[in-house]
């Protein structure tokens, strides 16, 4: 008589140690978030320049295009979960500085744009690393059903609680949501630490400068992952472009205060969180490229909405839409890279696709900044969903053939 499988040999479970990286993403986003909605209202604070206010955004994205070659290297070279939990040891550090100059009242402009940088450089490093080590303690066939579970915490810790947290910490003490930061930080870096350490990296490294070379050609041979990485460099351009402006749109536009800020983002998380709990079924029931396609297509309407938006109700839900889309487009795309590209060559191959994809983050804050200085603080949405359209026609016949290659 032949036996039935058993419920744990039909579905494989995720193991302990992803579970401890889950934790750990939880823990630090929860900070993270906080502490996103508060740099913005610390800036309005200082100034009500969109130029000066998008220098922020532009710093903490500059290391993506600065030093997200060489750090792919680094993780491919090096303990990745030592790379993780002494960048977020760092990170800690970092903002409690930045605690403590707050108390005393000394945060300006240039201050919150330098502690933005440094903390944009450790993420590059962590965010390299804890994308590259997921196949080494994911099975492949759970690895949408992984990021999913990673999509769906990094919502709900940085945009659904953090932001509202973080708004009403703020609201009694600039201070106290910076602290949460830091501890959110030192905590998510015990935990890291305690994941088991990969055994093979005995081997002989090229020079840096060999390696990098490295992840470049391989990414420039693969066309799918190729267009998807100059695809998602216009996005996050244009993300960038309409989003660094939307504290200023949601307080001066439409007359929210701090809680109600945070309470506007909260809101545009549901969607996010509710994109990376059924983002796997919905790769699994549709495919990956209608899935890739639609999240593209609606999300050029929504920016485009976002510009016209009557009221923070209609904000709110065009925020949530976004995010769901977003997060599904975050997991499908994630999710092939980890698929196709060797565990030896995933650190540098990242972090070419994520210098092409997230690099013009910086120059999109900028002129985010410029086009609401000139024409108003509604322009940006329209004018980044129309660049994010033509991008997708474009880049539309060679996804399709791509897709269907593979």
């Amino acid at each position: 008589m032949r036996q039935e499988p058993t419920r744990s040999d039909a579905e494989p479970r995720l193991s302990a140690a992803y579970w401890r990286l889950w934790w750990a993403t939880g823990v630090n986003t929860v900070g993270d978030g906080a502490f996103a909605a508060v740099v913005p209202l610390l800036a309005v604070t200082i100034t009500r320049d969109p130029r000066l206010v998008s220098v922020l955004s532009a710093a903490t994205y500059l290391p993506w295009l600065l030093l997200s070659l060489p750090a792919g290297a680094l993780v491919d070279r090096h303990d990745r979960v030592g790379l993780m939990w002494r960048s977020q040891a760092i990170q800690a550090v970092i903002v409690s500085v930045l605690a403590v100059i707050a108390v005393f009242g000394q945060v300006g402009i240039p201050v919150l744009a330098i502690m933005a940088f440094g903390l944009g450089a450790c993420e590059v490093v962590f965010a390299n690393a804890a994308q590259s080590i997921l196949p080494d303690i994911v099975a492949k066939p759970l690895l949408h059903r992984a990021n999913g579970y990673q999509q769906t915490i990094t919502v709900i810790g940085y945009q659904f609680l953090g932001p509202p947290i973080g708004s009403l910490l703020f609201a009694v003490a600039v201070a106290l949501p910076l602290g949460m930061d830091a501890a959110s930080f030192a905590l998510s870096a015990a935990l890291l630490a305690t994941l088991p350490r990969g055994g093979r990296r005995q081997v002989e490294y090229p020079p840096m400068r060999a390696a990098i070379a490295d992840g470049l050609r391989r990414l420039a041979r693969h066309r799918l992952l190729r267009t998807l990485a100059v695809l998602l460099g216009v996005n996050t351009f244009c993300g960038q472009l309409g989003n660094v402006t939307l504290v200023l749109l949601a307080t001066q536009t439409l007359h929210l205060d701090a809680r109600g800020y945070g309470l506007l983002l909260a809101g545009a998380a549901i969607g996010s969180l509710l994109g990376g709990l059924v983002s796997a079924r919905v790769v699994r029931r549709v495919g990956a490229l209608p899935s890739l396609l639609t999240a593209l297509a609606v999300n050029v309407v929504v920016f485009v909405g976002i510009g016209l938006s009557p009221n923070a109700i209609v904000l709110g839900a065009l925020l949530a839409v976004n995010g769901f889309v977003i997060t599904l487009w975050n997991v499908v795309t994630v999710s092939l890279r980890q698929q196709v590209v060797p565990p030896a060559m995933l650190g540098r191959v990242n972090s070419v696709y994520k210098m092409l994809g997230w690099g013009l983050i910086p120059l999109g804050a900028l002129a985010g900044g410029l086009v609401a200085h000139a024409f108003g603080l509604r322009a940006p949405y329209p004018v980044a969903g129309a660049l994010r359209g033509i991008a997708l026609l474009v880049a539309m016949p060679v996804l399709i053939r791509a897709m269907r290659d593979q």
